[in-house]
């Protein structure tokens, strides 16, 4: 199984098959706007800057379960990442990322280990296949390498 079997909705409910993502290097992080790291943001859009071009996507999940830190309607939220962080990576729709509603994406990208908070980030190959967990306090340039790895 790959990522690419997955659809979700992008910020206006529409469906859009990861499989359009094949072939690149995937960021997949949870995320919310009212959350102790939320300044990460910074650090996402400047790697996706930096390596958009060869090949990185940053798939932005909001979600809401974690102290309710991601509470605004999608409109908000995409201009609170748009104005605030300058993020031109746009988000998906809010979905849960744990327990009897969590979305079977991060069914998939978790294999059995639960998210503690907001910003676990899945780092995808081009093939499809989750090569790294980095935790919420793991910065974003702080695995750059790792990404220029998979980029190559």
């Amino acid at each position: 199984m790959s990522l690419y079997t997955f659809t979700v909705n992008d910020a206006k409910g529409n469906p859009v098959s990861l499989s359009a993502y094949q072939g690149k290097v995937l960021l997949v992080v949870n995320t919310a706007t009212h959350c102790g790291y939320t300044p990460q943001y910074a650090e996402l859009e400047e790697l996706y800057k930096r390596h958009h071009d060869a090949g990185l996507e940053i798939l932005d999940f909001p979600c809401n379960q974690f102290a309710g830190q991601a509470p605004e309607a999608m409109p908000d939220y995409i201009a609170v990442c748009q104005l605030k962080y300058h993020t031109e990576f746009l988000p998906f729709e809010k979905l849960h990322v744990n327990g009897d509603q969590e979305h079977p994406l991060f069914t998939f990208l978790k294999d059995g280990k639960k998210i503690r908070w907001n910003f676990t980030k899945f780092l995808v190959d081009r093939n499809g296949t989750v090569v790294k967990r980095f935790e919420p306090g793991d910065k974003p340039l702080g695995f750059e390498s790792d990404i220029l790895a998979l980029l190559k």
